[in-house]
């Protein structure tokens, strides 16, 4: 994993009233957030609203807000048989984890409650709790994918596990009898190779999601610029993907949807197309 010495992050202590939250999502009844910030730095990351609800001024994946008091504040009983993701606009395993152990400690005092649990992660350390994880009656460990080449990967995510520490989590998972599913998030055009992905995951899925690449006002130029350095035209050939009138991401949802149910695959997808009259790129 590349150093965290290399990267400046403003770390934050703070104490919060609540840590568990109502959640939107149909898939789960509860998320939770151990952290405000994430240091994994993904360049495509949309997450970047939630600082209107904090004090920070800094670039998004710049900071990290630790919150501290997470396990005193949670009534476990309340969880009884609900869905609870780890997280959704946070890493719950993140580096900084590995030093506060914040998700390791609410994980613990969740399984006398026993809720569904699901987490969603890039990084290879949710292997640490396996020991905690294999404690509840309903576990789901997600492994999110974009692409398989380490280089393009250090570029878009810098912080996250490699793709094959990720690869290697999601089968160590399914092999302790997890129930596990590749998120391969985000699709981006020219980088992402589903076909490979879904070839070297599927052995150690369940069932696979998949996600278009969201591009937001906030992520743009990041997007753009890291692209750039990758190739000089792709910024361009995404204009066009992102244009009004494109129809690139139905054909795209429609082809994966198609290849998915001929192969017996179950997939669930979640495309943002292009709906708006103004391109946004």
């Amino acid at each position: 994993m590349t150093s965290e010495k290399t990267h400046v992050f403003k770390t934050e202590e703070i104490v919060v009233k609540s840590i568990i939250t109502k959640s939107n999502l149909p898939a789960a009844s509860y998320v939770v957030n151990p952290y405000i910030g994430c240091q994994h730095g993904c360049i495509y990351c949309y997450s970047e609203f939630m600082k209107r609800f904090t004090n920070h001024h800094e670039p998004w994946g710049t900071f990290v807000d630790v919150k501290i008091n997470a396990v005193n504040i949670i009534k476990p009983m309340k969880y009884k048989d609900k869905r609870l993701l780890f997280s959704s606009v946070t890493d719950a395993y993140q580096p900084i984890e590995s030093k506060y152990e914040l998700t390791r400690k609410l994980l613990m005092a969740l399984i006398p409650a026993q809720p569904k649990i699901e987490i969603l992660t890039k990084s290879s350390l949710v292997l640490r709790d396996l020991d905690i994880l294999k404690q509840f009656e309903d576990v789901t460990i997600g492994v999110s994918i974009s692409t398989l080449d380490r280089k393009i990967s250090r570029k878009l995510e810098p912080l996250a596990s490699s793709p094959g520490a990720r690869l290697q989590a999601l089968k160590r998972c399914k092999e302790e009898g997890i129930r596990t599913y590749t998120f391969l998030s985000p699709l981006i055009p020219f980088i992402t190779d589903v076909a490979e992905i879904i070839k070297e995951t599927i052995p150690y899925s369940d069932f696979l999601m998949f996600e278009n690449l969201n591009i937001r006002p906030t992520n743009l130029n990041k997007v753009q610029n890291v692209l750039e350095k990758i190739s000089p035209d792709l910024p361009l050939k995404l204009k066009k993907i992102y244009a009004p009138d494109s129809k690139y991401w139905d054909d795209e949802e429609e082809r994966w949807r198609t290849f998915c149910e001929k192969e017996g695959i179950e997939a669930l997808f979640f495309f943002h197309h292009v709906r708006s009259k103004k391109c946004l790129i």
